[in-house]
């Protein structure tokens, strides 16, 4: 880790990609695990029918899951660099946002729900894209590396 201006240290953006990717393995994992996942028979592969609720709260599917492991390991793969990390925290962030965004306006009861999403589901998935796109935004590639931020009055 970087010392910052004031002694202390600041994480670079791989970490942070790295512990975003993780967390969203760790998601797609225990959606797959009884007991974590309440009524864990009732989860189907997608659709608003499936009743699975990781931690009693946060209604799951298959597809959900998936999602959550697919995005964890592309978050894996991608933090092994800096423009990588970044561009994972970006546009991974841009996405959940995006699925934020679906969850909020679709109607629950309707065939639209294929992934499913409930209100708890809708509220983390801002949380999600909003930290993530602003690490990828915000972090400095440049932390950890010896380098320091370019500002516009510095360049040539």
């Amino acid at each position: 880790m970087a010392q910052n201006a004031h002694g202390g240290s600041r994480p670079g953006v791989q970490p942070v990609a790295l512990a975003a990717a993780g967390i969203l393995l760790l998601v797609g994992v225990l959606g797959f695990v009884p007991g974590i996942t309440t009524d864990y028979a009732a989860m189907r592969f997608a659709g608003r029918h499936s009743e699975a609720m990781l931690l009693g709260l946060f209604q799951v599917s298959v597809l959900l899951n998936i999602l959550h492991l697919s995005s964890g390991l592309v978050g894996l793969a991608l933090a092994r660099r800096i423009a990588g990390a970044r561009a994972f925290l970006a546009v991974g962030g841009a996405l959940y946002l995006g699925l934020w965004l679906y969850g909020f306006f679709i109607h629950r009861g309707s065939v639209a729900n294929f992934i499913p999403v409930n209100d708890a589901d809708t509220w983390l998935h801002l949380a999600i894209g909003f930290g993530m796109l602003a690490c990828g935004l915000l972090i400095s590639g440049q932390v950890g590396t010896g380098g320091r931020l370019d500002t516009p009055i510095d360049r040539p």
